[in-house]
Formats: C-alpha cells, sequence, structure tokens
C-alpha cells in the first residue's frame, strides 16, 4: 500500500450554463465558467505540488476536453453528492492508508489546511473543514463505512453540522479544521479579490480572471 494519500479534486467541466450557476445568474455563463476553469486550475496545482499526496480528477465526464492534460481522472458516478464522495473516498482507501476529497469553489484554499488535514489522519479517522455558508471544503477519511454519507442534505446550511454529526454516529475519531468559506455568488467576489490582493492567498489564474474585462463589465458592484 502506498505510505502517501490521494487528494482527491472534485470537480464539473468548466462549461458555460452547466457550472457555478447561482454565480452564472449574477455574473453570465461565459464569465461563470471562466471563473470556474480558474478556479479548477489554481486547486488542481496545489493539489499536484503536495508531496504526500497523489492528486486525482473526480468528475462527472472523464471525456471532456476541458480535461485535455488532466490526469488520473475517476469517474464520480451516479447518485447525490454524498454517494459520490463516498465512491471516491472508498476507491481512493482501497490503495492508500488515507484520502481527502476537495471541491474547486474555494480557489487559494491556504495550503496550512491540507496540511493539517494530513497531520490530523495520522490519529484520527476523519478530517472535516466547515465552510462559512455552513458546508464543508474539506473532507479526508482514513476509513469510510457503507452508508456513511447517505441521506444527508447538501447545499444546505446545516450540511456541515449533519455529516460531523454523521461521523460521530458511526463511531469515527474526527477532528474539525478551521472555517473557510467558498465560492457560490457575486457576493463571495469581494473577499476573494481582498485576499488575493494582499497576498493572503494564491490564486493565479483566478487572480487573472477576476482582472479580465468581460469579467469585471459582468461584475458589477464587485470589483
Amino acid at each position: 500500500m502506498d505510505d502517501r494519500g490521494i487528494l482527491c479534486v472534485f470537480a464539473k467541466p468548466p462549461r458555460p450554463g452547466e457550472v457555478k450557476t447561482r454565480l452564472a445568474e449574477e455574473i453570465g455563463s461565459e464569465s461563470a465558467a471562466t471563473l470556474a476553469r480558474a478556479f479548477f486550475l489554481d486547486v488542481w496545482s496545489v493539489a499536484t505540488s503536495c508531496p504526500w499526496s497523489r492528486a486525482v480528477l473526480a468528475t462527472t465526464d472523464v471525456e471532456a476536453a476541458e480535461w485535455a492534460g488532466v490526469a488520473p481522472i475517476w469517474p464520480q458516478g451516479g447518485g447525490d453528492l454524498g454517494d459520490r464522495l463516498e465512491r471516491m473516498l472508498q476507491r481512493a482507501l482501497r490503495s492508500v492508508p488515507f484520502a481527502v476529497a476537495i471541491g474547486t469553489d474555494s480557489p487559494g484554499l491556504p495550503r496550512r489546511l491540507l496540511e493539517d488535514a494530513r497531520r490530523a489522519l495520522t490519529t484520527v479517522d476523519a478530517v472535516i473543514g466547515p465552510c462559512d455558508d455552513g458546508g464543508f471544503y474539506l473532507l479526508g477519511m482514513r476509513r469510510c463505512p457503507p452508508g456513511l454519507l447517505a441521506d444527508l442534505p447538501w447545499s444546505a446550511a446545516d450540511t456541515f453540522a449533519r455529516t460531523f454529526a454523521r461521523l460521530r454516529e458511526h463511531g469515527l475519531t474526527v477532528v474539525v479544521l478551521p472555517p473557510w468559506f467558498d465560492v457560490d455568488t457575486a457576493s463571495d467576489l469581494p473577499r476573494l479579490r481582498a485576499l488575493l490582493s494582499r497576498g493572503d492567498i494564491e490564486a493565479p489564474e483566478t487572480e487573472r480572471a477576476l482582472r479580465s474585462t468581460a469579467l469585471r463589465k459582468g461584475s458589477s458592484g464587485c470589483a
């Protein structure tokens, strides 16, 4: 068994009309897809640079042209997010001692939080990072019992709380990471811009996309 972990990056192909739909309502589908592509590139760059992990793209369309040059790619399969998370984590844990799942909605996620997750998983069964909106930005496991994530609420204000409770119900030891935020709507963009401008986070592709003329015009009030 590999002594490293697997870092599963969950992402949809960044196609207009199919990604960041809430953001697209405010800035347009093309601009939202541009940001989604940038988010993925920045998150993937961090994931592939972690010396303790093997990065895997877990996606809804493994044949998508948008993934040219990206490997390895695993199909998420069907079901809700819980089904797909559980499937990917269980697959990873067949070959490594621990696995971590993240999305691409948090470009510039501080590397220290990934390191915190890795360290926690040397002593506990699970680690979870709460988002400010009630969800979570990271879920890491050393074991993932069948049905662990079944019938949980997704994209809800109590997603983190319910998931944490479920982990404990299954007798897993859990570490909670410091909170972070994700980008779902245009109201999240000012915080992202501020962190980038101060140099508090690094997300060069996202920064470039936010500076684009088309995106600035589509994001009135968020510049």
